[in-house]
C-alpha cells in the first residue's frame, strides 16, 4: 500500500486527490492510499508560511510521497516550483520524504476538471441535461483566465435549477464529486503542466522500483 499526502492552496483543490491516484494507478500503483491534509487544527500561526503548512503535513500525515499544491493563476509555473522548492529547503530533514511531486495546474486546479461535460452533467445532478455547455477547447484549457468561475457556472446550468433552488446549490461539494466520476484524465496529456506532472509521478515510481 503506497501512502500519500496532498497539501493545498485551498480546501476546494482536495479534488486533485482523484487525479493522482489515477496517475499513480497509470504508473502502476494499484494499492494507494491518499491523504489531503486538513490543517485547520494543526495551530498554525493565523498566516502560516507553505514551509509552516509542509511541516505541519509532514508531521500529521506521514507519507511515501508528498504531493505540493500551487495554482499557477498569473505567474508562471517555473516560479511556483521554485516557491515550492525554497519552502522544502527550510524542512527539517528528519521531517523530509524521499519523493516529493509539485502539483501547479494551469491556471487553477478547475482547469483541470472543464473537459467531460457528461461528468460535469452527473455532478450536477442531471445526466439527461440537455444543455450545451460550451466548455473550452481542451488544448486552450491552461488559456482560460477565470477556469473556476466557468466550471462553476456549468454544474450550475447543467443543474437545471431555477431560483431559490439554485441559490441553495452546493456547487464546492459538486466539484469535488466530479473529480471523483471522472474515470479517465488521459484527455489532460495534451496540456504541458499536466504532462509534466505525469512524467514526475513516472519518475517517482520508476526510481523508488516500485
Amino acid at each position: 500500500m503506497l501512502t500519500y499526502t496532498l497539501v493545498t492552496d485551498g480546501r476546494s483543490d482536495a479534488a486533485l486527490l482523484p487525479i493522482l491516484t489515477w496517475l499513480l494507478c497509470e504508473h502502476g500503483i494499484t494499492e494507494v492510499q491518499a491523504q489531503w491534509a486538513d490543517l485547520q487544527r494543526a495551530g498554525l500561526p493565523r498566516h502560516p508560511s507553505l514551509t509552516d503548512r509542509l511541516r505541519a503535513a509532514l508531521e500529521l500525515y506521514p507519507c511515501d510521497i508528498l504531493f505540493i499544491h500551487r495554482d499557477a493563476e498569473r505567474e508562471l509555473r517555473q516560479q511556483r516550483i521554485a516557491e515550492i522548492e525554497h519552502a522544502l529547503a527550510d524542512i527539517p530533514t528528519h521531517l523530509r520524504v524521499a519523493r516529493e511531486i509539485c502539483v501547479v495546474p494551469v491556471r487553477m486546479t478547475e482547469a483541470w476538471l472543464l473537459f467531460d461535460e457528461a461528468a460535469i452533467k452527473q455532478a450536477a445532478g442531471n445526466r439527461q441535461s440537455q444543455e450545451r455547455l460550451d466548455l473550452p477547447p481542451l488544448r486552450k484549457l491552461e488559456d482560460v483566465p477565470n477556469p473556476k468561475q466557468i466550471l462553476h457556472n456549468c454544474l450550475r446550468r447543467a443543474s437545471g435549477l431555477r431560483g431559490r433552488r439554485l441559490d441553495q446549490f452546493p456547487v464546492h461539494e459538486r466539484v469535488r464529486r466530479l473529480a471523483e466520476l471522472i474515470e479517465d484524465f488521459s484527455p489532460l496529456r495534451e496540456l504541458p503542466a499536466f504532462q509534466a506532472l505525469d512524467q514526475n509521478v513516472r519518475r517517482v515510481v520508476v526510481t523508488a522500483g516500485w
